[in-house]
């Protein structure tokens, strides 16, 4: 389908829809996977490698999605991630030991990346600057509906009991929790797959593309390997702004990694419960990004967003750390997604900005950087905890710090010099103030 200028306002409103199934689908996976893991008598650390896995690959892939949805138009390539969502989460579900699982999640890590970058993409070709913040904000509250519905329906749907005939009955693991309830873990993955396929259905029909094909690959290609392109984005313009990246999904990734085992080993949370306190969180995600970013942005600025947002996660991590009681586990948890939740749309929308071409480039490279914190976040999390279940939440703590010093230098210092010319990760000189 050729480009057939979408209204922006139309447009949003779809590809927010469609992103609120999708995470739905990917939130009824969240509060499973400790299980899911534990179940086959994996250790913290393997918890952590089978959570990096998925990011690791998104971290390598969603660059080269980016410059396809540069080259074929957002609307195929965004179909792709969200297929193979579907395919590969089906497939989870039918997992019959931790390899099985760890390779299909890896896989999709692969396919499924496609769509975030592709979908903020498709946002910059249709947004001006001075709106992308709040365009992006929206599809961050649409992400935090799915975020909403999705862990607490996850939780429900692993004591839900269907008769299916007994040779796929037999391909489903079934366990325990704390509590001694049965509970199914498979069916929750097979609910994501098929919201997924309702979602890729839905953008067939009604999304269309926003890129004209007189506008595709004008901007230039990246040279050299993937460690160079990465070194060269951190050494351009936007090299500060990739860096957060990092450092805040790092930390984020830290947390979420274990908070369900923590919750579970020291106060007897259950998959229900956990869906639940993740429900929460993206209640958070709604009321501070669809209602307050736009307000608080342009009050503030992205750079002052970014700055409040860092202190309070910082504050919310040291909470998840000296929490004694499951209130105060929640309540730590919610303070620290508060602040985190605000930071993404805002570093996002600066990252668009300086991209005045190769908008999938940049927005790839930039979900590159977060993936590759949400990989080694997760890696370092479950190492941790088992030298101490708190010494992730403390870590957490200490680079949101390290991230805000990082953070108030450098916006300051572009502040006074004035804002860094707006090239694209490929055309970034290869020195500069880092």
């Amino acid at each position: 389908m050729n480009a057939t200028n979408p209204r922006p306002r139309t447009a949003l409103a779809i590809l927010a829809a469609s992103l609120v199934i999708v995470m739905i689908g990917f939130g009824i996976a969240i509060p499973l996977m400790p299980f899911y893991v534990t179940h086959f008598g994996a250790s913290g650390a393997a918890l952590g490698f089978v959570m990096a896995i998925y990011s690791l690959m998104q971290f390598v892939f969603a660059p080269f999605w980016g410059r396809a949805s540069d080259r074929m138009g957002r609307r195929p390539i965004l179909l792709i991630g969200i297929l193979g969502y579907a395919v590969t989460f089906l497939l989870q579900g039918f997992a019959q030991n931790l390899f099985q699982f760890t390779l299909i999640r890896a896989l999709s890590g692969m396919v499924s990346s496609a769509a975030l970058p592709t979908a903020m993409a498709y946002i910059a070709d249709i947004t001006p600057p001075e709106k992308r913040a709040q365009g992006v904000g929206i599809l961050g509250a649409a992400m935090g509906v799915g975020m909403i519905i999705g862990p607490t329906l996850g939780g429900l749907l692993t004591h839900v009991q269907v008769n299916l005939p007994p040779g796929i009955a037999s391909l489903m693991q079934v366990t325990t929790d704390a509590s001694g309830n049965t509970i199914n873990l498979s069916i929750p993955f097979f609910a994501a797959a098929l919201l997924a396929l309702t979602a890729s259905a839905f953008i067939f029909v009604l999304l269309p593309e926003s890129l004209p094909v007189e506008k595709r690959g004008l901007h230039a290609e990246p040279t050299g390997s993937r460690a160079r392109q990465l070194v060269a984005g951190l050494r351009g313009p936007m090299g500060f702004l990739f860096l957060l990246s990092f450092l805040m999904t790092f930390a984020l990734s830290n947390m979420e990694a274990v908070l369900a085992l923590y919750g579970a080993q020291k106060f007897g949370m259950g998959p229900a419960d956990v869906g639940l306190l993740m429900g929460a969180l993206g209640i958070t995600a709604v009321v501070m990004q669809g209602g307050l970013m736009g307000p608080l942005t342009k009050r503030f600025g992205e750079s002052g967003v970014i700055k409040g947002g860092l202190l309070v996660s910082t504050a919310g991590f040291v909470l998840l750390a000296l929490a004694a009681t499951r209130g105060a586990l929640i309540a730590g948890a919610l303070v620290m997604n508060g602040g985190n939740v605000l930071l993404q749309p805002s570093v996002t929308s600066l990252v668009s900005k300086r991209a005045k071409t190769g908008q999938g480039a940049a927005m790839g490279l930039n979900n590159s950087f977060q993936s590759l914190g949400r990989g080694i976040g997760p890696l370092w999390a479950g190492f941790a905890y088992d030298i101490h279940n708190t010494l992730s939440f403390w870590t957490g703590a200490a680079v949101q710090l390290v991230a805000l010093l990082y953070g108030m230098r450098m916006l300051s210092r572009e502040a006074a010099d004035g804002a860094p010319a707006t090239t694209t990760p490929a055309e970034a000189p290869t020195t500069n103030r880092l």
